[in-house]
């Protein structure tokens, strides 16, 4: 998944039914917008008839020069602020604009929704400033824009911060009032890390319900496109301290979908303490997110940190009915990182919550090897269980919170480090996790704190499993933190990668998530 590079708010962007019982959260999203004018309903018209036709890929209006120009060219050409949508009425919210070029060779087209109708917000090169590019005067008057951001005052009523970014295919990425940019959600993923390759739709129009002059939350609609599938997408903003994003979508499929990977994050991680790709950098960490976070019907808190694997590793962890999942930064520490530039201790984590029943399904986690911080390398989605086709289009809705700390997720002890080494007996490696959390704090250090660990290795088929022999296990109180350490070695029979599994109990209480990891020999 190539990115641009990284630098900038609105950099590293890449370039490249199933009927679920949601009734009653569809009807809750479905509330009156401000304008009545234009609907879900009108958008899952056009999607419809889009998916009953074969995909045709999108005439590319803009000339080839500037498709070539260089990332720090397109960079330099900035939407000028007086000239936002919006501004004039004095409105909370206001919109700004991305002009094409460089990876961005597809335009969108934007509309504004009023009580009155529907009217479209027309492209003009004097609505940006070229910086020191020559080229301004030669940008066909009939461009487009390749996507759009919108601003809200967060932090201060008298400056309207950018809260949430549309931009390159079905990529956005959205900020609370105290988190700096990272990972980014996709409106879908389809076929990612099979065989026949990924498919990457794309948002193709978009539609802005003007808010009334006290708004709290932005509504817009967007069509999505793609060889297998059309989408029609409902999108309320609700920014703040913790920006929620309401998703409803309904996705027509073109073709029966062997993998349909819904609410996707994406990320990137190169090492933390648990390693990574060794290299000659002062940082000692490098990531925009550390670990996924899935809980279960069951009550079942999971995380997985993530890892920069030295193959393409793929995880799966079926569940009915997933109260939630995300991709969180859970190491807030800046010493941890060294990066005063770049700030990752401040990117925001994305917690997906389900609205109705999905059912049955597994949360997918993709980790690719990567050498280097300029490309997002995670991604993690939702994959229902039935087949989607086009007998059936697949309606589901979720909210996205895009936030910085929340101890509430888990609301027991939690993962805070996970680091390993060869460990002090032959052929052994030593895992050392690292739980911290409130209930934890209050144990004495005395207590008899006991960990459950399991160990499966994985077959080179993926299906194979044995157990793998632990040994020397035990569990520390940290006199720092007040947390506890488990200290474990494993020995696995062959060269084969483990799987492992743990969580700590006190007396007959389960008193940490459960902690999952893919040990490569």
């Amino acid at each position: 998944m190539p990115t641009p590079p990284r630098s900038g708010p609105s950099a590293r962007w890449p370039h490249r039914a199933l009927r679920l019982a949601v009734a009653g959260s569809l009807l809750a999203l479905a509330s009156a917008d401000p304008a009545a004018a234009f609907g879900l309903d009108d958008v899952a018209k056009r999607a419809r008839l889009l998916a009953a036709k074969p995909y045709r890929e999108p005439e590319r209006n803009q000339p080839s020069w500037l498709r070539e120009i260089s990332y720090d060219q397109w960079r330099d050409i900035r939407f000028r602020p007086e000239r936002a949508l919006w501004l004039d009425r004095n409105l909370p919210f206001t919109v700004q604009f991305f002009h094409p070029g460089f990876f961005y060779d597809r335009s969108v087209r934007v509309n504004v929704v009023t009580s009155s109708g529907v009217a479209p917000v027309p492209f003009a090169p004097d609505q940006f400033d070229y910086g020191k590019n020559e080229f301004g005067s030669r940008v066909p008057q009939d461009l487009g824009y390749a996507g759009l951001r919108i601003h809200y005052p967060i932090k201060k009523p008298s400056y309207r911060d950018e809260v949430i970014v549309f931009l390159g295919a079905s990529y956005f990425r959205a900020v609370g009032r105290d988190q700096a940019y990272g990972i980014s959600a996709r409106g879908l993923a389809i076929d990612t890390a099979l065989p026949s390759g990924e498919e990457f739709p794309w948002f193709r129009e978009f539609w802005l319900v003007r808010p009334g002059g006290g708004a709290q939350e932005l509504v817009l609609y967007a069509l999505l496109d793609s060889p297998s599938a059309s989408g029609a997408y409902r999108f309320v903003v609700a920014p703040g301290p913790e920006t929620r994003v309401d998703v409803e979508m309904r996705i027509f499929a073109r073709r029966e979908i062997q993998k349909l990977g819904v609410a996707a994050l994406t990320s990137m991680f190169l090492r933390g303490e648990n390693g990574g790709a060794p290299t000659d950098d002062y940082r000692p960490e490098v990531h925009d997110s550390d670990g996924l976070l899935v809980a279960a019907r069951n009550g079942e808190w999971l995380w997985r940190p993530l890892e920069n694997p030295p193959d393409l590793n793929v995880a799966s962890f079926a569940t009915v009915g997933p109260r939630g999942f995300g991709v969180l930064q859970r190491d807030r520490n800046l010493d941890h990182y060294q990066d005063f530039e770049a700030r990752p201790d401040l990117r925001a984590s994305v917690w997906v919550e389900p609205k109705g029943d999905w059912g049955a399904g597994r949360v997918e986690l993709v980790e690719i090897p990567t050498g280097g911080d300029a490309n997002d390398n995670v991604v993690s989605y939702w994959v229902p269980a039935a087949a989607v086709n086009p007998r059936a289009p697949a309606l589901l809705a979720y909210s996205l919170f895009w936030y910085g700390d929340d101890r509430t997720r888990p609301p027991g002890g939690w993962t805070a480090a996970t680091r390993r080494d060869s460990g002090t007996l032959d052929g052994a490696r030593r895992l050392l996790v690292d739980f911290e959390g409130k209930a934890l704090r209050a144990l004495p250090p005395e207590s008899v704190v006991e960990g459950v660990v399991t160990a499966m290795t994985r077959g080179g088929d993926g299906l194979t499993q044995a157990p793998a022999e632990l040994l020397e296990q035990q569990v520390i109180h940290n006199p720092i933190t007040g947390g506890w350490r488990l200290v474990f070695q494993v020995k696995p029979p062959d060269d084969d990668p483990v799987e492992l599994r743990a969580f700590l109990r006190h007396q007959d209480d389960v008193i940490t998530e459960t902690w999952s990891y893919l040990l490569h020999p």
